[in-house]
């Protein structure tokens, strides 16, 4: 085990499946079961998702609605998302608690960092839903500032890429998958890794950022027993040339403000 507290920072969109909007099923159990398998090793798993798959606060301005209210309702929809999860987790009998950045009495508790890491230290799964509680912030923030809080050794961000490429594979064809690069390079380079607040907390912490693809089963365990897979984001590399690897046509994207925050 080389992880023994890791942050899942997850896609709201992810959960979309095949779908163009709202949750698979699927998809949604999919995930439950990696996160069973990687808590069933003793490690404590804190998750994080978005909810660009119902709302995203970006989107109220274009309905002519306040962004604040819009990223307020952002929230409500990572709570959604966060239900359901917590849902297919306990389906498998993995004790989970959600804790919220917004007051929602009477369906998670209030985020507290001294009960999360309780929870975590008795081996429930921890999922922070409502982001930090606070509009113009998105998800990415909020799994750096829940990572640093709670003293996580990496932030994981589950995507549907292998990892951080050079250029966007779909326009150029030559490029090339980094398999570790430093906070400094992912800047240099203009590299979409996640929103430049979170990626600076990260970076301010020294806190490592491994991008990887969730869809793939199994990946979440290779990560936790010490394979590598995806791409290692760290302070410093020995080897930064990237890998000749065509293993995905995309490149990761960045978390729009409310997938949310």
């Amino acid at each position: 085990m080389k992880y023994k507290r890791i942050l899942l920072k997850l896609s709201g969109e992810a959960l979309m499946g095949q779908q163009q909007y709202g949750i698979d099923a699927i998809r949604l159990m999919q995930y439950a079961e990696e996160i069973k398998r990687a808590a069933a090793t003793g490690t404590q798993v804190a998750v994080v998702i978005g909810g660009g798959n119902i709302f995203r606060g970006v989107q109220a301005e274009a309905f002519g609605l306040d962004r604040v209210q819009g990223d307020y309702m952002g929230m409500l929809a990572t709570v959604i998302n966060s239900m359901a999860l917590q849902s297919a987790l306990e389906k498998l009998d993995v004790n989970t608690r959600l804790l919220s950045g917004v007051t929602i009495q009477r369906v998670c508790e209030p985020y507290i960092r001294r009960r999360a890491l309780r929870h975590l230290e008795k081996g429930r799964v921890v999922i922070f839903g409502a982001g930090i509680g606070s509009p113009y912030f998105t998800t990415d923030s909020a799994a750096s500032l829940r990572a640093i809080e709670i003293e996580a050794d990496v932030v994981l961000k589950g995507t549907r890429v292998d990892g951080i490429y050079t250029a966007d594979p779909e326009k150029d064809p030559s490029a090339v998958r980094y398999p570790t690069i430093t906070f400094d390079e992912v800047m240099e380079k203009n590299l979409n890794v996640m929103d430049m607040t979170a990626f600076t907390l990260c970076k301010e912490n020294n806190l490592p950022i491994i991008v990887f693809d969730m869809n793939k089963a199994g990946n979440l365990q290779r990560l936790i027993d010490g394979e590598t897979v995806g791409t290692l984001v760290t302070m410093k590399v020995t080897e930064p040339q990237p890998l000749n690897t065509k293993q995905s046509s995309l490149q990761p994207s960045l978390d729009t403000p409310t997938e949310q925050a």
